[in-house]
Formats: C-alpha cells, sequence, structure tokens
C-alpha cells in the first residue's frame, strides 16, 4: 500500500530535477551549438549568410558533406590578427583592474553595512540595491552627461579649485573604469555584505580578550571569513566584464576596444557571422576557467559546513 506514494514521489523529485536541465539544454547548450557549428562555417553573401547549411533532406551523404565542409579557419584568423588578439587583452585588463578596484570600495561598505545597527542595515542594504530600479542605460548616458567637458564633474571641480582648465573625461579609460565601477558595485557589495552578516561577532571579541590587535583580528580573522563573498563577488563582476559592451562604447574610444565591440562590429557591421561566433567561443572557453574555479570554492566550502 505504501509502494505507490513513494514511486510517485520518486517521480515528482526527478521532474523537479529534470526542469532546470532542460533549461539548460534548451536556452543554453543549443544556443552554444549553434554559435559553434557557425563558427566552423565560412561567410558567404547569402541568407544565412555562412557555408555550409545542413539540409536534413540530403540523408547520410549530405550529413557527410556538411561535416567535411567545417573547418578552423576562423580560428586560425583570430589567432594571427593582432585585433582579436588585443580585443581579448583589453578586456581582461579592464576587468581586472575594475574588479580591484570594485573590491577595494566595495568590501568597506559592505563591512559598514554589516556592522552597522540592525535597525540601520535595511536601509543601507535598499541604498545599495536602488540603482537597480532604473534603466541601466539611463544610468549610463546619464554618466555621458556627467563626463562631458562641460559637465556636472566639471563644473565642481573648477568650483573647488581643483583644476584650471576643465579636463577630458570622456573617451578615456578612466571613463570606462568609472561607469564599470558604478555599475556593477552592488555585485560586489552583495554577497560580500552576506558573507559578514553570518560571521560570529563573538570571534572578533574573543580575538580581543586575548590581546590581539583590531587589525590583526581583521586580518586573522574577519578576511579569511569573508573570502568566499570575496572570490563570488569578484567573479559575479569580473565575468562579465570582460563581455561588456554599452559601457565601453558609450563611455570609451577607439583605443579601449574591448571584445564586445569587436563581436558586435563582425556581427552587425562586417555581417561576418563565422568569424564573430568564433570570437564568442573563445571567449567562452575562456570565462570556463573562473566559473570552473568558482564552482570548485562553493563545493570545498559546501563540504567543510558539512
Amino acid at each position: 500500500m505504501t509502494t505507490r506514494p513513494n514511486i510517485d514521489r520518486s517521480w515528482h523529485v526527478r521532474l523537479v530535477v529534470l526542469v532546470p536541465y532542460c533549461w539548460l539544454v534548451l536556452f543554453f547548450l543549443a544556443p552554444f551549438l549553434i554559435v559553434l557549428k557557425i563558427s566552423l562555417s565560412q561567410t558567404a553573401i547569402a541568407q544565412p549568410p555562412y557555408v555550409p547549411v545542413l539540409d536534413p533532406a540530403g540523408g547520410w551523404q549530405g550529413f557527410r558533406q556538411f561535416v567535411a565542409a567545417l573547418s578552423f579557419e576562423n580560428y586560425a584568423f583570430i589567432a594571427s590578427d593582432w585585433l582579436y588578439l588585443a580585443s581579448y587583452l583589453k578586456s581582461l585588463e579592464v576587468a581586472a583592474v575594475s574588479t580591484v578596484l570594485l573590491l577595494l570600495i566595495g568590501f568597506p561598505l559592505a563591512y559598514g553595512i554589516a556592522r552597522a545597527p540592525r535597525r540601520w542595515q535595511p536601509a543601507l542594504f535598499m541604498l545599495v540595491v536602488l540603482p537597480f530600479w532604473t534603466s541601466f542605460l539611463i544610468r549610463i548616458y546619464a554618466w555621458v552627461n556627467i563626463l562631458q567637458r562641460d559637465g556636472l564633474l566639471n563644473h565642481v571641480l573648477l568650483a573647488l579649485g581643483v583644476v584650471g582648465e576643465p579636463p577630458a573625461w570622456l573617451s578615456t579609460d578612466t571613463a570606462v573604469y568609472i561607469g564599470i565601477v558604478y555599475s556593477y558595485l552592488p555585485f560586489m557589495v552583495l554577497p560580500i555584505y552576506a558573507t559578514l552578516e553570518k560571521m560570529d561577532e563573538a570571534l572578533i571579541e574573543a580575538a580581543a580578550d586575548l590581546g590581539c590587535p583590531w587589525w590583526k583580528a581583521f586580518w586573522l580573522v574577519t578576511l579569511p571569513l569573508s573570502l568566499p563573498g570575496v572570490v563570488a563577488g569578484a567573479l559575479l563582476c569580473f565575468i562579465p566584464i570582460v563581455g561588456e559592451f554599452v559601457i565601453p562604447d558609450l563611455l570609451g574610444s577607439s583605443q579601449t576596444m574591448m571584445i564586445g565591440q569587436t563581436l558586435w562590429t563582425e556581427f552587425f557591421a562586417n555581417k561576418d557571422w563565422p568569424v564573430a561566433s568564433a570570437v564568442a567561443v573563445v571567449l567562452l572557453c575562456l570565462l570556463v576557467v573562473p566559473i570552473v574555479f568558482y564552482q570548485q570554492m562553493q563545493a570545498r566550502n559546501l563540504e567543510e559546513r558539512r
């Protein structure tokens, strides 16, 4: 009598587990395979703008011809052209520097929120999340106005006497870093805050009772316990920044050509879908490394908690 309910419950559990896998297959694996196939194709003035195209009516012979026509020429072209290598290196540089800046700004903010009185924490937390309530594109266009030569920033600097004449902010690396740090700061603050908020303050008190100065207690107790949040925040920022397009396109210049802009140019300006797809596949392979590292770190943390 009890076998039937157990079988039904087992099927329910399997169905719940199967749903996210189906989602990943439909919206991640399938699109990736399509992009991978296009990256192995050749550019053509046709619709779609690449060859070969698989024709199911061709049968097995048609499938063999289709596979034989695929090649890695686009990857060889990317490796031989300095433009793409420079775009990858620039993207990694901008992402690394931005992540460090975000950590230097975000950690004190998260620490301050976590150590603030309980009644203040919801308001401080809301101030961090508040920018998400406004359109991302509108916020970046606002920075375009602020960083103009006759914009708000230069007006303030001139009024304070910091500069004698308005400097140029737009179309520089500085403007790109300002836009990225502003846009991604919540992604750094929230994971660190979540980790620090769970930390037992009795550990700091015990270290102080043992004669440990505050800076040493922070270095030996607080910082190691906050590392999961720091790593999570760093990866949450670094990975999307590498492929960022809007911020460098609106605030940067041709000297700040990141891989997202190169992808857009190949797809929409040059109409070279195979090369653009190869660029996207290589970018994904570069980002797999920090993603795997993050997953291993999460698995290690779960095992330690058990």
